[in-house]
């Protein structure tokens, strides 16, 4: 469940919009400092198409210094601008997460929780300086997932300076944009988790609420490094569950890589950007493309 817990930090997209704009605080990783070499940035071409793959993370603190020339470059020169999912419709999200969400009439989300679970998810509501009934009537996977966020935009951590806000803010207003997945896909991801999957991964965010910022700091400094072997070690790090992994990166990555192969039949200049999760690991979005014969280089 660890696992778990480390896709809602860094590849969920759409766990950011869930709670965007919670709290707001000054905070931070790794802040005021040239990243050299930079974030990783990879390209897939051929004759007449070029596409950048770019990892992502989602929400930073408003000081981290990330935007390098080459991806300056990279970006400006594209298209076209493709995202994991469509965030411009984030005030959509409020009801379709009230409808995803919630739990049936009648259940209560601390009723569903044994005696020691309960005393341990009431003790860290407290301790968020939340009430201890919040998420009565949503589903673990929900309260798990925003657990894993309040304490990190509490640190800071913003989507308002997160990857994906800064490169629409620098992409052209009249070039194209495009998405590989619904909002509703992404939630559907948690969503459909087994319910004891969904307790069992709320248990363990509880657990580790303290630790959630030291880990995404790792992180983003593995990121800011464009080292996406050490990237790949802490997801390694969290991985428990073969299932998980295969459902929540494995798949989505061979479509995307279906995605890309269909998109080098059509000329242009595309930059795609998700989750760093992605492209870093066994099974990433490159060693797709590799399966497919597609051969992707890394710029930088």
């Amino acid at each position: 469940m660890r696992f778990l817990r480390l896709v809602s930090l860094l590849l969920g997209a759409i766990a950011l919009q869930i709670t965007a704009g919670c709290v707001h605080a000054d905070g931070g990783a790794r802040s005021g400092e040239a990243a050299a070499p930079g974030p990783a940035l990879w390209k897939v071409a051929d004759e007449d198409t070029t596409i950048y793959l770019f990892g992502t993370i989602h929400a930073l603190p408003k000081d981290v210094d990330w935007y390098a020339p080459h991806i300056a470059q990279a970006l400006e020169t594209s298209d076209e601008l493709v995202t994991e999912v469509d965030l411009s419709h984030a005030d959509i999200m409020p009801d379709l997460v009230a409808e995803k969400a919630a739990l049936p009439e009648g259940q209560n989300l601390r009723d569903m929780l044994d005696g020691e679970q309960r005393k341990a998810f009431e003790h860290a509501m407290i301790s968020l300086g939340l009430p201890v009934q919040a998420f009565d009537r949503f589903e673990p996977w929900y309260a798990a997932m925003t657990f894993s966020l309040i304490p990190l935009l509490n640190a800071g951590y913003d989507t308002e300076h997160g990857v994906e806000t800064v490169l629409s803010q620098h992409f052209g207003p009249d070039k194209s944009r495009d998405h590989l997945e619904t909002a509703e896909f992404q939630i559907d991801l948690f969503d459909s988790l087994p319910m004891d999957t969904q307790i069992t991964y709320l248990a363990e965010v509880v657990r580790t609420v303290p630790d959630l910022k030291h880990e995404l700091d790792a992180m983003v400094r593995q990121w800011l490094d464009g080292n996406a072997q050490g990237l790949a070690r802490l997801m390694k790090a969290q991985e428990t569950d073969p299932l998980i992994y295969r459902r929540l990166i494995t798949d989505r990555n061979a479509k995307w890589a279906a995605w890309v192969g269909k998109r080098l039949e059509k000329p242009g200049t595309v930059f795609i950007a998700v989750g760093a999760g992605h492209l870093a690991g066994r099974e990433s979005l490159q060693e797709q493309l590799r399966k497919r014969g597609i051969r992707s280089a890394r710029v930088q």
